[in-house]
């Protein structure tokens, strides 16, 4: 432990301005990023006594070996950059609000030359256009299969896409008229993009105007007594209608407006938001965290908006235009997408630290006058206690799956660190699992896990080379190889040695580098396990003493499920219903497909696509142009050299190369 005194800085040094200050470790780590008006007042009490400190402050003073300072012109830029900082350096004792649940989005990519819509989990594409996010799958679904009947876009992969374009005929949701069939030439490119737009538009709130065109040609073609028509139209008037019903109309005067309400106690916190857009609940959204600072429920406030708004770019346009394109917004671009998101009003249930220079910022980022407030009375006033009572209900959840997952955690610690006689519950465990395909493509996988959970930032996978380039012999080679540039690695980080790592990745000494982030492999785990039994638990230990690495390894065998200790005979079994057995599959359940994952990506960068890919002179196009024509490879291989030559750009001499390529048995001299 630590003594700030060691390391404080004269008062007179520190400046009086704002600015935003990092403290490091003695391995020089960020361990913790603040913002201050007056960095000089805000540094200073830090370095009181530490019984007047909360316990969280306590342990950072104590666990830091110095504080840097950086002075910013306005307590908008200190705000702007301590957000920066803690995105890249992570630090451990700030928190983070994090998402109470993984939420699904429907998806517009109008980066693609012929859009799609779709479901999706994804991270945020550029390009694409995102509405939610809703609170189960199949409500999207419903929503899109209602679209679809006045909407018909693609909703097809692009593998799908290409397969239909190649032969010609459209897929099923083509011939029942729910996709307007791109593929095959039914519409034009500009037609369907136009048709992505109004679904964009609609989807945005601007419902009326279709509304409105619909029921015009529904009364047309019913005066023309074209009732089928008519029938059509009314059928598609009808599903708009249902899906609109689904986006509640909570607010009468159509405001676009952020509702935030926070609830705490004396350990979590919980806030959720309903995007209003139009007067309609666009989406809701929900997210938790652990009190375990002294901040109060506005400073949790003001941290909220500054993680939830920080990606959204400054404006670069005029206040009108920037509110004129804020209001035709995707409830999803408030969050993710670099847009002039941000709405004309934020409603909170507790009023932020530093209101005004939070206004200030978002206006720069909105580009016209954000207006944060509490309701007091009226609509907006009921709707806060209704996203209130939201939060409410998820810090309940919060916190009875807390209380249950910390309990399992300690007590498989506990049970590990016993039956494994360790010195100390293994609060580091890494995992180590090979995969390939049939000694091909050999990838290793090490994943992480910290306290119990994974820590998948830390996760890496290795290609296998072995002597010659081509892999190893059998999996307690690759093994030996990744344990082994796995703690060469951090030898070479402990020692402080520079150098270049076996993937030709240059390094620097030290377990972080000068910015103060830490290296790839600059911790020790507590324990090592290999996915295996005996001979590959003998290959890891061998491996490790060769380096002088002493840490416990274990290996769990898949048959039996049994734990094997290096140069003991017998497994030691756990109890079935043991939480650390429970424990030890979850790590290795995890390296195992994490190991397949990238093999599976490894695999699929060298392997060939097509036996055309195998044929000289035909590229891309000119396999695009054969497939087009006959529609697949067995209908190339069955046609004559004569009808290959008319493929466009296929002459006779190629011609009958790939006819002989494609029948070797048939090959003439």
């Amino acid at each position: 432990m630590a003594d700030p005194s060691t390391y404080r800085p004269k008062t007179g040094e520190i400046p009086t301005d704002p600015g935003v200050y990092r403290f490091r470790d003695e391995q020089g780590q960020v361990i913790y990023v603040g913002k201050a008006k007056n960095l000089r007042a805000r540094l200073t009490n830090y370095f009181q006594d530490l019984a007047n400190l909360h316990p969280r402050t306590q342990k950072m003073v104590t666990t830091a070996a110095s504080v840097q300072w950086t002075v910013v012109r306005s307590e908008i830029e200190a705000l702007t950059l301590e957000f920066t900082w803690i995105k890249e350096f992570n630090p451990r004792f700030n928190v983070m609000f994090k998402d109470d649940k993984s939420y699904p989005y429907l998806a517009v990519s109008m980066g693609e030359k012929y859009p799609r819509v779709q479901v999706t989990r994804e991270a945020r594409r550029k390009d694409s256009r995102y509405f939610g996010p809703y609170t189960k799958v199949w409500a999207i679904r419903e929503t899109i299969d209602l679209l679809l009947r006045v909407f018909p876009l693609r909703t097809c992969s692009a593998g799908v896409f290409r397969r239909a374009q190649a032969q010609g005929r459209p897929c099923l949701l083509g011939y029942i008229d729910k996709c307007s069939a791109p593929c095959v030439g039914r519409i034009s490119q500009e037609e369907h993009r136009a048709l992505a737009q109004a679904m964009c538009e609609f989807m945005e709130g601007r419902a009326t105007p279709v509304l409105r065109q619909i029921e015009a040609e529904m009364r047309e073609a019913s005066a023309q007594l074209d009732f089928e028509t008519a029938a059509e139209k009314r059928d598609d008037l009808q599903a708009l209608r249902t899906v609109l019903e689904k986006n509640t109309m909570v607010l009468g005067d159509g405001t676009d407006a952020d509702i935030f309400a926070l609830v705490s106690d004396e350990l979590d916190a919980a806030v959720h938001v309903f995007h209003v857009r139009g007067g309609r609940i666009r989406g809701t959204r929900g997210w938790v965290i652990e009190r375990d600072d002294d901040a109060d429920e506005s400073e949790l406030m003001s941290r909220l908006f500054e993680q939830i708004y920080s990606e959204i770019p400054e404006d670069s346009g005029t206040g009108a235009r920037a509110i004129e394109q804020a209001q035709a917004v995707s409830v999803d671009d408030v969050v993710h997408t670099p847009t002039r998101a941000v709405p004309r009003e934020i409603l909170v249930s507790v009023m932020p630290d530093d209101r005004e220079t939070l206004a200030q910022w978002l206006a720069g980022k909105r580009g016209g006058i954000v207006d944060i407030h509490v309701p007091q009375r009226g609509n907006k006033a009921q709707l806060m206690e209704t996203v209130k009572e939201n939060a409410k209900q998820a810090l309940v959840l919060h916190k009875t799956r807390r209380s249950g997952d910390l309990a399992q955690r300690g007590q498989a610690m506990d049970e590990l660190a016993q039956y494994l006689d360790l010195p100390a519950a293994p609060l580091r465990i890494e995992c180590y699992d090979i995969s390939h395909t049939q000694g091909q493509q050999q990838v290793g996988s090490m994943v992480v896990f910290e306290d119990g959970t994974p820590r998948k930032d830390a996760y890496r996978h290795f290609n296998i080379h072995g002597d010659d380039g081509n892999g190893t012999p059998d999996d307690t080679s690759a093994m030996d190889e990744v344990l082994r540039r796995r703690f060469r690695r951090l030898l070479a980080e402990e020692n402080g040695e520079d150098g270049e790592d076996d993937e030709g990745i240059a390094f620097e000494s030290g377990p972080v580098d000068a910015s103060g982030r830490p290296r790839r492999f600059s911790y020790r785990p507590d324990l090592v396990v290999v996915d295996g039994g005996l001979p590959q638990v003998n290959a890891a230990r061998s491996a490790l003493d060769a380096m002088g690495i002493d840490i416990p390894l274990i290996g769990l065998a898949k048959r039996l499920e049994e734990v094997w200790i290096p140069g003991e005979d017998f497994p030691v079994i756990f109890p079935r219903t043991s939480a650390a057995l429970y424990m030890l599959q979850y790590v290795r359940d995890e390296s195992h497909r994490f190991a397949i994952t990238a093999h599976r990506k490894r695999r699929a960068k060298t392997q060939q696509r097509s036996v055309l890919d195998e044929i000289p002179g035909v590229g891309p196009s000119r396999q695009k142009a054969l497939l087009r024509c006959f529609g697949s490879v067995k209908k190339i291989r069955e046609a004559t050299v004569g009808a290959i030559a008319e493929v466009p750009g296929i002459g006779d001499t190629l011609a009958q190369t790939i006819f002989d390529a494609l029948n070797p048995e048939q090959k003439t001299d």
